[in-house]
Parts: structure tokens; C-alpha cells; sequence
């Protein structure tokens, strides 16, 4: 058994053949969306998070609608990037998510990728240390999040209140006991998938990762979700590890399906540089037949590693055909893999 989820980008274009030719349009779909997820039975819902683009950015206001509007469906992030987060705001406003769904936000978070602007994150009004990278810095505000998640009292109180307070030390409101353990980060690296291990956050691994054996991608993948269990093992937690990997995936059951994804099948891995002086392996995708698409996925070392799959969806096309998309996948192809 695996737990399926879709993943979203929330492109929006005014163009003739998208479903989203306006940020509401995506916004209020991704909602719907989550909704059809649910009824076919899917475990996940996520959306990544991107500045300056004409992509899905601010994710608390849609995590909290999905969560109002659905039931048992996990909804998560892939991945919220924390150079441009405030840590004390993001609990406040991770916590009433959280309950609004009462008890189903998955977050993924990570440092960061390159942005479609420079230092897009200078513009929120952040600035690394000196002696900082923009990356440490958003390391540092992980760390500084997953403290206050705890719900540990730490801000001294007024001694003179607007109303009375609780004794000792206060902490951030609302607070929802539990989420701490539901923060996943996504790595690109083995290093810190293990840092990720070591701090007591499950694993987000996508689609690409950096290249550092020059194997092919699912192999590199597989064996950084191995170190990542290693690492959360030699860290004592108690509680059980949990591993996401990221696919486009496709089952080839109409005449649309192929003209829209026919091409796509048989593909290889692809290499490039996410960062001028990082050579990253990206992920090929999947399209076929259902009875080849079993045998191909079988053999993709990292899915079999992971608990979690989430199927990256063109978000483009509308609700109607991303629920095909997804009841192609958990009706033709995930039995046969005994997913389901």
C-alpha cells in the first residue's frame, strides 16, 4: 500500500487553451480539485509555492479553504521556501490551518530554489547574516519554526494586559499539538535529506536532485531516501519516518491522453544546472499504457522506497481532466503495483 497525492503548480495564463487564464480561476479549481481528489479516494493534496510568478505563492489562505471544504484528504505543500517566510507569522498561520482541517497539513518546506528574480526574498525584507548564505538563512528559520511549533511558552508577558493572560511565558496562538510532526523538507541533496533526518522532519524528494554519482535519477533518489532512514534511526525518534517522491505520470487510456502525453513516454533522465556551479539530474516522465507503465514504474527504486507518491498534475487542463488523470492512475496502474 502507497499513499497517492497530486501535486500542483497552479500555472495561470490568458491563453486560449487553459482552464486558468486568471489567478482565481487556479486558486478556486485547486480547491475543487481537492474536493474530486477526495471522493476518488486519493490520500494527498499539495501545491508548490512560487514568488513573483504567475503560479500558486501565499499557501495558507487555499490550505485553510481545503481543509473547510474536505474531510480525510492529507493537504500539504511541495514546498514552501523559507528565505521569504517570517517563522513566529508562519506558525500563527500554519496552526489555524491546521485546525481548520483539524489535524490534516502535511507542510513541506525547504531553503529555497532559484527564483524568477534575484534575490526575490531581499523584497520581503529579509537579509542573510553576515557570514550567511541565503541558504543557511533559511535553514536557520526552519529550525526557528519547528521550535515554535513545539508550543513551549517563550515571550514575557505584559504586566499589564488588554486581557489576563495564562501564567508563565506565552506562546504563539493558535496552536495545534501535533503539527511539529507533520513538517516535511524537501532535499536536494543526501546531506540534507540527513540534516532533515537529524531535525525530526519526514523527506520531500521531487523530481530532480542534485547529481552526485552520476547514476541514473531514480537509483540517486533511492539512495538518498536510504541515508535519510539511516539518519532518522541513528537520531532515536520514536515515531516512523515518512518519504515523499514526486512523478509525472501518465496512463494513456483515451485518444487525449495520447495526444496530449504520447510524446512523453520513453524519455530519459535530463541533466542541467539549477545553480550556475550545481550540476542537477532531473527525473524522466512517465507515460504509457497502462500494462508498460506497471513494468516501468516497477522498476524505479525510489518510488518503491517511499510511502508517499505524488503525481505532479497539468493543472492547466482543467479539473474534469486532471480527475481522469488521477482515476486512470489509482483504477489502471496502481493495483498492479499493489498500491492499492
Amino acid at each position: 500500500m502507497k499513499k497517492i497525492g497530486f501535486l500542483s503548480f497552479g500555472h495561470w495564463s490568458n491563453h486560449p487553451s487553459y482552464a486558468t487564464r486568471t489567478a482565481g480561476d487556479t486558486l478556486l479549481q485547486s480547491i475543487d480539485l481537492a474536493v474530486a481528489a477526495e471522493e476518488l479516494g486519493l490520500d494527498g493534496a499539495y501545491f508548490r509555492v512560487h514568488h513573483f510568478a504567475a503560479q500558486l505563492a501565499s499557501p495558507f489562505p487555499l490550505l485553510a479553504a481545503v481543509g473547510a471544504k474536505t474531510r480525510s484528504i492529507e493537504i500539504g505543500t511541495g514546498v514552501i521556501d523559507m528565505r521569504y517566510e517570517n517563522p513566529l507569522y508562519m506558525v500563527e498561520d500554519a496552526g489555524s490551518a491546521d485546525l481548520i482541517s483539524r489535524g490534516r497539513l502535511q507542510l513541506g518546506i525547504s531553503r529555497g530554489s532559484p527564483e524568477q528574480v534575484i534575490d526575490g526574498w531581499r523584497y520581503f525584507g529579509y537579509e542573510p547574516a553576515e557570514g550567511e548564505t541565503d541558504a543557511d538563512m533559511g535553514r536557520k528559520k526552519a529550525l526557528e519554526f519547528l521550535d515554535k511549533l513545539k508550543g513551549a511558552g517563550f515571550a514575557k508577558p505584559n504586566p499589564n494586559p488588554m486581557f489576563p493572560n495564562p501564567p508563565g511565558l506565552l506562546r504563539l496562538e493558535p496552536h495545534s499539538e501535533g503539527l511539529r510532526e507533520r513538517i516535511w523538507w524537501g532535499a536536494a541533496s543526501n546531506a540534507t535529506a540527513v540534516w532533515a533526518a537529524e531535525n525530526g522532519m519526514h523527506l520531500q524528494s521531487s523530481t530532480l536532485k542534485y547529481d552526485e554519482s552520476r547514476k541514473p535519477f531514480h537509483v540517486q533518489q533511492a539512495e538518498q531516501i536510504r541515508l535519510f532512514k539511516e539518519a532518522w534511526k541513528n537520531a532515536g525518534h520514536e515515531r516512523e519516518p515518512r518519504v515523499s517522491v514526486s512523478r509525472s505520470i501518465f496512463a494513456l487510456v483515451t485518444d487525449q491522453d495520447r495526444h496530449y502525453f504520447g510524446q512523453q513516454g520513453g524519455g530519459s533522465d535530463k541533466i542541467g544546472y539549477i545553480e550556475s556551479d550545481k550540476r542537477a539530474i532531473f527525473g524522466k516522465s512517465y507515460a504509457a499504457e497502462p500494462d508498460r507503465l506497471i513494468k516501468e514504474l516497477a522498476e524505479d527504486e525510489a518510488i518503491q522506497e517511499a510511502d508517499t507518491l505524488l503525481l505532479t498534475i497539468p493543472n492547466t487542463l482543467g479539473v474534469d481532466y486532471n480527475v481522469h488523470v488521477l482515476s486512470s492512475i489509482l483504477e489502471h496502474v496502481a493495483p498492479g503495483l499493489g498500491w492499492r
